[in-house]
C-alpha cells in the first residue's frame, strides 16, 4: 500500500515539475498569447474540477439516500494528480495551438 501512496506523490511531483516547465517556456514575444494561453486551460481545468465536484456530491447523495450509507469519498492524491495532469495536458494542447 506504501509503494501506491509513494508512485501518487512521484507522479504529482513530476506534473508540478511539467508544468512550471511548461510555464516557463512560453512564448516571450507577447504578454497577451502567454496570458490567453495560461488562461483557456486555466479555465478548462476549472470546468474539470466543477464537474468532478458535481459528479462526486450526486454520488454520495445517491449512495446516502438508496444505497447502503457508506460513501469512502475521493482520494486527494489521485484528485490532486488527475487535477494536475488535465491542467498540463491542456496547456501543451493551448501553447502548440498558439505558441
Amino acid at each position: 500500500m506504501d509503494w501506491i501512496m509513494i508512485s501518487l506523490l512521484g507522479l504529482l511531483v513530476i506534473n508540478i515539475t511539467l508544468i512550471i516547465i511548461v510555464l516557463t517556456t512560453l512564448p516571450h514575444h507577447g504578454d497577451e498569447r502567454k496570458k490567453l494561453i495560461k488562461m483557456k486551460s486555466q479555465s478548462f481545468t476549472f470546468t474539470v474540477v466543477i464537474g468532478l465536484f458535481i459528479y462526486e456530491m450526486g454520488k454520495s447523495m445517491y449512495i446516502q439516500l438508496w444505497g447502503d450509507g457508506t460513501y469512502g469519498g475521493m482520494s486527494p492524491h489521485s484528485y490532486l494528480t488527475s487535477i494536475s495532469l488535465i491542467y498540463l495536458i491542456t496547456l501543451l494542447y493551448w501553447r502548440r495551438k498558439y505558441a
